[in-house]
């Protein structure tokens, strides 16, 4: 479980306790309050990570859109990474791609009815949301843990199980983007990506190295997989994820973390090959070119497994070959509770947002909301919780 896929560059510690030292002492500036965190009368909800590498944000934050569309009034927002715009912009279904970034143009086509808009400045974009639409009932920012000057209602911090920080180090020998004692400012903390037949024994060493303080909670989320579908309309050619096992499958991926996926597919089927490029990668002529030749070269029968968040780039590219537009499938993924956790975390999502809305009659002034000094991480005894076992 430790040395899954941790490497850690011992050359390069050094340099970790240096970037450490810029790191706490801005985290610093934010708990003395000379760098200040805003809070708001509308409930947010934050969703991130504290390293480098996918850790299952989108899934989660498509989780808590789908979980509360329903019966609230949901904005997402996002920093929208690699736009080709600028400044805050609410999505529309016919907002193009580039000028919202592929991630939130994805849970934009997924969740018609719910507000996702981008915007490099936090702050900026709450503030405007809220003046936008008066109903709005909760916020959630998509990768936004580090993003402190939003002091939110419930900060979620997402964890790879494949990739404990307990077990890392800070950048550039690890992944860590901050300390470890970052994690203390969640409120929620998940284990993502867990394998679906993790042992009782796991759960309670995974529990007791988190190491958490009792006001946090602890869930374990792992990946479960749809039947995959055309990425183009006008492809009629299905297929099956338990029929692949004599076809030549292509997974072409272009994110942060594709170990997962291509472990997950490798059962499946004895003939996969990889094709990996980096994260929120823009495809360009060469790139196609090569999607095109690996392609064809593979024998029948055979086709392309890809993600959600790549297939809204691929759509968009300009000369994949009339074979590939046949044979190239999205593989749709979401998140699943374990240990029966799933009520738990509904209950508590749900919970917040109906105390806090600003239609609920429940809803308290923001001063009221804010958390006293004596309840400060820092001034807490640390025990260990053995709540999830």
């Amino acid at each position: 479980m430790e040395g899954d896929f941790i490497k850690i560059n011992t050359w390069l510690l050094p340099f970790s306790w240096f970037y450490g030292l810029g790191v706490k002492l801005r985290n610093t500036l934010f708990d003395i309050g000379v760098l200040k965190s805003r809070s708001f009368k509308v409930p947010v909800i934050s969703v991130g990570n504290i390293t480098v590498g996918g850790t299952g944000k989108t899934p989660h934050v498509e989780y808590l859109a789908n979980l509360l569309k329903d019966h609230f009034h949901v904005a997402v927002l996002s920093r929208g990474y690699k736009r080709k715009s600028k400044g805050f912009l609410t999505a529309t279904p016919e907002t193009p791609m580039p000028d919202i970034g592929d991630e939130p143009y994805q849970m934009k086509q997924k969740f018609p009815s719910v507000t996702v808009a981008v915007d490099k400045n936090r702050c900026h974009g709450i503030d405007l949301l809220t003046e936008n639409d008066k109903l709005l009932d909760v916020v959630l920012l998509d990768d936004a843990f580090q993003h402190r000057y939003v002091k939110p209602g419930i900060n979620i911090l997402l964890v790879d199980y494949h990739r404990l920080i307990i077990y890392d180090k800070l950048l550039p020998a690890g992944r860590l983007r901050e300390p470890l004692s970052g994690k203390d400012r969640a409120d929620i903390v998940i284990v993502t990506k867990c394998p679906p037949g993790l042992k009782p024994m796991e759960y309670r060493v995974i529990t007791r190295a988190m190491d958490l303080y009792p006001y946090q909670q602890l869930y374990f989320t792992t990946l479960e997989y749809d039947k995959p579908r055309p990425v183009f309309k006008d492809s009629t050619r299905s297929i099956e994820l338990d029929t692949l096992n004599d076809t030549h499958v292509l997974l072409l991926t272009g994110i942060a973390s594709p170990k997962q996926l291509e472990h997950d597919l490798s059962p499946l089927t004895s003939h996969l090959t990889p094709l990996n490029f980096s994260d929120h990668h823009q495809f360009r002529k060469k790139d196609i070119q090569l999607i095109n030749d690996t392609f064809s070269a593979l024998p029948s029968p055979k086709a392309i497994i890809t993600t959600e968040k790549d297939a809204t780039r691929l759509e968009h590219a300009d000369g994949l070959s009339d074979e590939v537009k046949a044979n190239i499938y999205v593989l749709p993924v979401r998140i699943s509770f374990m240990q029966g956790q799933e009520e738990n975390f509904n209950n508590q999502i749900t919970g917040y947002v109906r105390k806090n809305s600003r239609n609920s009659i429940l809803a308290k002034d923001k001063d009221d909301n804010k958390p006293q000094d004596s309840h400060h991480p820092g001034n807490r005894t640390r025990t260990i919780s053995f709540r999830n076992n």
